[in-house]
């Protein structure tokens, strides 16, 4: 199958090599145009995809992703329009525009999906939520939830709540990432070498995020387990909340929201 590809920035990038990890497709099969910055080309000479300068490669891809800013996003699919065929399931991953908008630029004969990743599809453990025509064909839905689910966990969700989905699902990387330095520096502080907080810290994370998916817990019920009376850890929760740490992260979310 050839898979289409126009941007390649930070996430067109993630969900590039995403891909090829999964072997959903091989760089042969691989067509990838960029923008001026360069990064797609920078990006081809690790990963030896095609590199393209029109889209005329695009007539012969069952897939076309779209990961380019949200101000130009349905500029670029007027311009692409004419050289997608018909079945073609056209994946935008650009905020700033509606399954309904895209559709109507590029008909309906093209099958969009708006779906909105975040930057761990690189290493096939993303979090995607998905937001389908209300016709697409059932095959075309299938195929789409295949290449889709290769870079991790999908779920369908409906367009008014994909904004903050994507929020939540896209900016919070970045969040945990800065919590995770936040933990390293305490570490370091109190005398362990910060390669190995770095590497406890993102086991524990992982841990953490396991158990709460396998078991389904409550996250109150799961911090509990934690918390001994009067131990070391409910000390540490005290000092969180009057440092007003569920606040600022509830306010970051509305931030990144807004």
């Amino acid at each position: 199958m050839n898979i289409g590809f126009i941007g390649a920035g930070h996430m067109g990038s993630a969900m590039i090599e995403g891909l090829l990890k999964a072997k959903i497709v091989t760089p042969e099969n691989l067509f990838v145009k960029g923008g001026s910055s360069g990064t797609a080309e920078a990006l081809q000479k690790k990963f030896n995809f095609q590199l393209i300068k029109d889209y005329n490669a695009f007539k012969e891809c069952k897939v076309i992703f779209i990961a380019t800013g949200a101000k130009i996003v349905l500029d670029i699919l007027k311009q692409a329009a004419p050289f997608m065929s018909k079945g073609t399931i056209l994946i935008s991953v650009a905020t700033g525009h509606t399954v309904e908008e895209a559709q109507a630029v590029l008909g309906k004969e093209i099958h969009v999906v708006h779906a909105i990743p975040n930057t761990p599809v690189s290493v096939n453990a993303g979090m995607i939520g998905a937001v389908f025509a209300s016709d697409m064909p059932g095959a075309s839905k299938e195929e789409a939830t295949r290449v889709l689910e290769s870079l991790g966990k999908i779920e369908e969700v409906s367009e008014n709540i994909l904004g903050t989905f994507g929020t939540v699902a896209g900016c919070s990387p970045a969040f945990v990432d800065i919590f995770m330095e936040a933990l390293a520096d305490g570490a370091v502080m109190e005398g362990m070498p910060r390669s190995l907080s770095y590497e406890v810290i993102a086991q524990m994370m992982l841990g953490s995020a396991k158990l709460a998916i396998e078991t389904k817990k409550h996250p109150g019920e799961l911090k509990d387990g934690v918390t001994s009376p009067g131990g070391s850890t409910i000390k540490g929760v005290a000092a969180l909340e009057k440092n007003g740490f569920r606040y600022a992260v509830m306010d970051a979310v509305k931030k990144a929201n807004s």
